[in-house]
């Protein structure tokens, strides 16, 4: 019987949220390095490893925010990668989302200043003191090495989680990517999909309340000579 700590990693994976606000200090260096050495042991096709990230933090991060708020308020995007939910069952989950997520704010469907400002927040990072972006070379159409740019940012929220600070997937910050790249001075053969703006999170925000769920495992997972399985997994479990 294979042992191991199943437990220990069930409960890392499901203490990890994204939190929309931060408080203001600064991770200690060495733990900055620990997650990015945790991070680089994800797995990729061939070992081709194809990620390089940028860290920005201080003056940098706050030349960036005002760079990505320019741009915004511009209506100048330049991401590398369209952003399609479709019209049928994935575009309901994000719409179910967004009425949770406005709706702890406060902020009325019909208020467009209100969500105005809620894409400003994304673009200061929510706060945190520090930003990662993740970007990839252009290899092919990009599909596999954008799938090892998905494990290496799972094993860096995880490592986060696992420290006892908190990160958060930004799509929207892949919708400035040049913008990005031009403050970071990245090559234009990368590209960017998302930031992970990261810190200790702020426990008093309101948004720590934000609790949505999983779908049901029987939903998106199909056994094929596998009994029994789920059986017990029809509930939906919190993300």
């Amino acid at each position: 019987m294979p042992t191991g700590t199943a437990p220990m990693f069930e409960n890392l994976v499901r203490a990890r949220r994204s939190p929309r606000q931060f408080l203001p200090e600064p991770m200690p260096t060495q733990q900055i390095r620990a997650v990015l050495d945790d991070a680089r042991h994800a797995p990729s096709n061939s070992n081709t490893q194809p990620w390089m990230v940028h860290i920005a933090s201080g003056a940098t991060l706050q030349r960036l925010s005002a760079e990505l708020i320019a741009a915004y308020e511009q209506d100048f995007t330049s991401g590398d990668f369209t952003s399609d939910y479709g019209d049928g069952e994935y575009l309901g989950r994000a719409q179910q989302f967004g009425a949770v997520f406005y709706g702890i704010q406060g902020i009325a469907r019909a208020d467009h200043e209100g969500r105005r400002e809620v894409i400003r927040k994304n673009l200061r990072f929510y706060g945190a003191p520090h930003a990662a972006f993740i970007f990839m070379p252009r290899l092919g159409d990009g599909i596999r090495a954008a799938g090892d740019v998905g494990m290496y940012a799972q094993n860096f929220l995880l490592s986060l989680t696992a420290r006892g600070y908190a990160g958060i997937p930004q799509a929207v910050l892949g919708e400035y990517a040049q913008t990005v790249r031009t403050v970071l001075d990245v090559p234009t053969e990368f590209t960017l999909s998302f930031g992970i703006s990261f810190g200790t999170a702020d426990d008093t925000s309101p948004l720590r309340a934000l609790n949505v769920e999983r779908v049901p495992l029987a939903q998106n997972a199909v056994l094929h000579d596998t009994p029994g399985v789920l059986d017990e997994a029809s509930t939906a479990s919190p993300t």
